[in-house]
């Protein structure tokens, strides 16, 4: 493999291993294959360009180029790249739109992000344009050092906004890569110097042990690196500030995770998984329907719900008293909860409403007093989390909700705030839909069950979002998942005065045994939350097949197409039950909301994970294999081209039969010879004789004596047939030339023997008549063309020449 090769190869490896350190970005991780695709097209696109005698400066231009077409193949909206490969002229505004709703995700989302369009398309987009200039600092420029700026400041930023999902596995990686990248580079200097300085062997032998030398420096300073902070202190405070604090009085506020709930809910909910986030046992008749709580989000800003306080209070034995809540005899109930390593980044699931918690390490936890949200303070706090908890039994009934007073005024200000940039229309809508009823209660339970009923689909492949926008596509398409049903009917029972808020958690999980329930990843979900004097806030479910209508919610077991979970005379029969299912797609809460069909199966599409591909990035991957196929080109005519001269068919040219061969036959042989010493490295000298060739051939390959001969025989053969006035050949020249082409490999390196086969020298000749075929087509085509001209100017010609003389005289 000749430096540059090699320098390219280690451009495009030292860019993906750098690359990697982005992966924890996204929960998926299918974006980095696309992102792999990307670098080898853009190496290889250099590579191509880099061999044709154009300027230097033209191929970034080309490989940028290039990246634009692969991101629009990529990214842009099918319908304006035709067939999936070739851009339409609306691909550009298309891709424009998707790049304006990536910049918009980063504004919104918390990292991990879902992988929405625009997102990936930043970080392939990213990745593909630092290997576009890795590739042309380090390969067309041939300044490798200065390579290390765009894949420090890739790692740099990846490894920041990774935050605590970094590794020291990604700095190894791409300082691996880096170090690679000098090494290519280094060891052809200093065996240039050898050359120059100290002869080919003693060179070779002299870069040989300086490289060596240079590798050894290069991984101890790796080592170093990366084992040195281990025996470092830590400080947290940094610099420029001291920290956030310890943990100081009930009104202080504490450092949190910036975890934000709805939006890492809306990613966990398109990729649903069976795995298990945590198991818990209940002492509750109603455990089954008991929902898991982590938080509430109390204010709506027209784009986001969002949880409204600014500070936090440190996490005492004892929570504060439930907003609203009356009576405080209300039976118990205790539950006992571990959680799973497979949960990272959540707030405290709890059945709301708690009255105390019992954690094993209280300081790593914060308490939002106005929601009752129990937060950690950094992202690993839950992550097999073993703790206790004990709440209120609320249980009323539809006529005490209906009864309730109303709530007081400084909740209504607060939970009935709306944005000014609301739609009138979804007010309206809520006035149309509660138009016959009168109590608070009635109003949600009507709203509750206009959402469950048939016009209004379950489906995770729509946008995610919560803002005005959404809320209107939403009511227009009614199409959605649980956080487009929240967010709506909370923002809808605010147009009519109910305060209202959405609550973020896990359905009720999975009975294992008597009490104990498991909750996966299904279980995400998100239901709005509306007060009632006396009671506080209470759950609503407009969520169609998903989860547990309240027991208070009378119409919805007739209303609603939502599965009910109530004991049923079916429930007592002595029927045995059916076998559960195998399958791993269909689990028991899922066969019990009838989930186990046709509904299930856009869910279970998008939960494939990570590094799948879809139609865009195969259409990318389309486009690499026809590259790699264009480049294989070369050695495929090459392998033809010696069959046809030495190897085969019925009419052997240049066979070992006793027969005359014919003088094409022996040129087709001695071409052969030449071009077999081109490919190993001994390009062909048109100015020396056959024979001059042969010794020249000899002499540089060093070759052996049978293959000397060999081609000494074919050198006389050929002579014969261009200056002799007739040659009459039975030597079999076929034999010869394959003796020679061994002795040629016999003593040629690794690195001419690989190149002699991907990407022969000798296959310039393919270019060459292929130049040749286009330009004899031009000039046919041009004398075509021409006389076709004539013939229909001529007349024309004529006239004006007749009109002409006629005017002279």
């Amino acid at each position: 493999m000749t430096t540059r090769a090699k320098l390219t190869v280690y451009s495009a490896l030292a860019t993906a291993l750098a690359s990697l350190c982005l992966t924890p970005l996204l929960t998926t991780k299918s974006w980095i294959t696309h992102a792999f695709l990307v670098i080898a097209v853009l190496a290889a696109v250099g590579a191509g360009l880099r061999r044709t005698p154009l300027f230097r400066w033209t191929v970034p231009l080309g490989q940028l180029v290039a990246l634009v077409l692969l991101l629009l193949i990529g990214f842009a909206e099918s319908g304006s790249v035709w067939g999936g490969l070739i851009p339409g002229p609306n691909s550009l505004s298309s891709l424009d739109r998707v790049f304006g709703s990536g910049l918009d995700d980063i504004q919104q989302y918390a990292i991990p992000a879902p992988p929405n369009a625009g997102l990936r398309l930043i970080l392939v987009g990213s990745v593909g344009l630092i290997a576009l200039i890795v590739d042309t600092v380090a390969v067309t420029y041939r300044r490798s050092a200065l390579a290390g700026l765009p894949l420090l400041a890739l790692y740099s930023v990846g490894n920041g906004l990774a935050g605590d999902h970094g590794s020291w596995i990604w700095f190894g990686l791409a300082a691996a890569g880096y170090l690679l990248l000098l090494f290519a580079e280094g060891q052809d200097r200093v065996s240039r110097w050898g050359r120059i300085f100290r002869g080919t062997s003693r060179g070779t032998e002299s870069s040989g042990a300086v490289g060596l030398g240079g590798q050894q420096v290069g991984i101890l300073a790796l080592a170093v690196a990366m084992l040195l902070p281990v025996f470092l202190p830590h400080w947290d405070s940094g610099l420029l500030h001291s920290g956030s604090g310890g943990s100081g009085g009930g009104g202080s506020a504490g450092a949190v995770t910036s975890l934000d709930p709805l939006v890492s809910l809306q990613a966990e909910i398109t990729r649903p998984t069976n795995t298990e986030l945590l198991r818990y046992t209940l002492d509750s008749d109603i455990a089954d329907q008991t929902y898991l709580r982590t938080g509430s989000l109390d204010v709506f800003d027209g784009t986001n719900w969002k949880l409204g306080s600014t500070t936090v209070a440190d996490l005492g034995a004892a929570l504060p008293p439930p907003e609203g809540l009356q009576d405080p005899n209300l039976p118990q109930m205790k539950g006992d909860f571990q959680v799973s390593n497979a949960l990272e980044k959540s707030w405290l699931p709890m059945p709301y409403p708690a009255l105390s918690v019992q954690l094993p390490n209280r300081g790593e936890w914060k308490l939002d007093q106005l929601t009752r949200t129990v937060m950690p303070t950094n992202d690993k706090s839950i992550k097999g989390l073993h703790y206790q908890v004990t709440s209120l039994d609320v249980r009323p009934t539809a006529n005490d909700l209906r009864d309730a007073p109303s709530a007081p005024q400084d909740i209504r200000e607060h939970y009935t705030a709306l944005p000014t940039n609301l739609p009138t229309e979804v007010s309206q809508l809520a006035r149309q839909v509660t138009a016959k009823q009168t109590t608070n209660y009635d109003k949600a339970v009507a709203l509750a069950a206009w959402f469950t009923g048939p016009e209004f689909r379950y489906d995770t492949s729509v946008s995610s979002g919560t803002g005005t926008d959404a809320i209107v596509t939403f009511l227009r398409d009614k199409r959605g998942f649980c956080v487009h049903f929240a967010s709506t009917m909370a923002a809808m029972a605010r147009t009519l005065k109910i305060p209202a808020r959405v609550a973020v958690g896990f359905t009720p999980g999975d009975a294992q045994s008597a009490n104990t329930y498991s909750v996966t990843g299904r279980m995400y979900h998100a239901w709005p939350e509306l007060y009632f004097g006396g009671y506080g806030w209470m759950r609503f479910e407009p969520t169609p097949s998903r989860g547990v209508q309240p027991r208070y919610n009378e119409q919805a077991a007739t209303a609603t197409t939502a599965p009910s979970q109530q004991p049923t005379a079916a429930a007592t029969s002595d029927a045995p039950a059916p076998a559960p299912s195998n399958s791993k797609d269909c689990d028991a809460k899922l066969r019990q909301m009838g989930e186990c069909g046709k509904k299930n199966t856009a869910v279970g599409d998008t939960g494939q994970d990570s590094w799948l591909l879809s139609a865009q990035v195969l259409g990318t991957l389309a486009v690499v294999v026809a590259l790699i196929a264009l480049l294989l080109v070369p050695m495929f005519w090459r392998a033809a081209v010696r069959r046809r001269r030495i190897g085969g068919g019925r009419r052997r040219p240049g066979g070992d039969g006793p027969a005359e061969l014919t003088d094409e036959q022996v040129l087709a042989a001695w071409d052969e010879l030449v071009d077999s010493a081109w490919d190993l490295g001994i390009p062909p000298d048109e100015s020396r004789t056959p024979r001059a060739a042969a010794r020249r051939i000899s002499e540089r390959a060093e070759l052996g004596e049978d293959a000397a001969a060999a081609a000494g025989r074919l050198a006389l053969a050929t002579e014969r047939v261009l200056y002799a006035r007739s040659a009459h050949v039975t030597a079999p020249l076929a034999a010869d030339v394959r003796t020679a082409r061994e002795g040629l490999l016999a003593t040629a390196g690794r690195r001419e023997r690989t190149r002699a086969v991907l990407l022969p020298p000798s296959s310039a000749q393919l270019w060459w008549r292929i130049s040749d075929a286009v330009l004899a087509a031009r000039v046919t085509v041009g004398g075509r063309v021409g006389r076709v001209s004539d013939a229909v100017t001529r007349p024309v010609r004529r006239v004006f020449t007749r009109k002409g003389r006629d005017q002279e005289s």
